[in-house]
């Protein structure tokens, strides 16, 4: 199909894009990469009066890796699948990366405009909860950080303003006896998650001293686990604690069913794939 009629405006700065987000206002949509949003608009599911398209914008892209990590909301999923200075730093980022999609959307899929879109079986809201990922965001009253697990409220909600620009994400890289994975079912035709779960461990004293895990593709939002994470809290990290966590996993949210699987077979994914995040991230942190 072909979309509704709009105007088309390319701002050259986050200022000059809040500002044509306070002039438009409701009428006001911002495109980066557009997989998200131009699929909506062919359908006629959103009919924006304005696209706002940030894509020229240098200051939304890149990657820097000091003590910290930080990713521009421009990067794309290439960009980061293909990090080197990432793959050493923090390789649950590229390998995420690398499992979204297919090359071209990859090529200008954006991080930014995945995390804003909020897709309930995206594959970045896991893994930035169990990284306790900072996202940035600049509107009309200055910056704001949320953590991660604020940022993601429903079914393709998050906690940014209409007014607002996500600039970009904070990451901590991982250190000794930490480790984290990203595994999914993937649908083979979209390649989003039918069920995908992340998961973090850090170990002391040969010990797993804190766990989290974040569940995709099965819910209207990706969600944390705090009940599973709480019983691999304490333990060993071996294969009786990890299969305890896993029984456990998606117990606590509400599992939905369509015509790609039905509840009962995602809470069986759910336990399937934490188990084997879990065995890699345990691996990964040396436990």
């Amino acid at each position: 199909m072909i979309p509704a009629g709009f105007d088309y405006v390319v701002p050259t700065s986050v200022a000059e894009t809040v500002r044509l987000l306070q002039e438009y206002g409701d009428e006001a949509k911002i495109i980066a990469g557009g997989h998200s949003l131009l699929p909506t608009m062919k359908l006629r599911l959103a009919a924006p009066g304005v696209l706002i398209d940030i894509g020229t914008i240098a200051d939304l892209r890149g990657i820097t890796v000091t003590d910290r990590i930080s990713i521009g909301a421009l990067t794309t999923h290439h960009m980061i699948a293909t990090s080197e200075a990432l793959h050493t730093a923090c390789p649950i980022l590229p390998e995420c990366a690398a499992v979204i999609g297919d090359i071209q959307v990859r090529n200008r899929g954006t991080l930014g405009g995945s995390l804003a879109h909020a897709d309930p079986a995206a594959d970045w809201p896991p893994v930035m909860l169990v990284l306790d990922a900072q996202i940035s965001l600049i509107g009309p009253n200055g910056t704001r950080t949320l953590n991660a697990e604020d940022f993601f409220v429903d079914l393709l909600m998050t906690a940014l303003e209409p007014e607002e620009v996500l600039t970009c994400v904070d990451l901590p890289t991982l250190g000794a006896g930490e480790g984290a994975a990203y595994v999914k079912l993937r649908h083979p035709a979209s390649r989003y998650a039918v069920v995908g779960v992340a998961a973090y461990v850090r170990f002391a004293g040969g010990k797993v001293t804190v766990a989290r895990i974040g569940i995709t593709g099965a819910g209207v939002k990706a969600e944390r686990q705090p009940t599973a994470e709480a019983l691999l809290v304490g333990s060993d990290g071996g294969a009786e604690a990890i299969a305890a966590t896993a029984a456990q996993s998606g117990s606590t949210m509400e599992v939905l069913g369509d015509i790609h699987a039905g509840e009962e077979y995602r809470r069986a994914l759910i336990n399937v794939y934490t188990r084997r995040a879990l065995v890699q991230a345990v691996a990964r942190a040396g436990g």
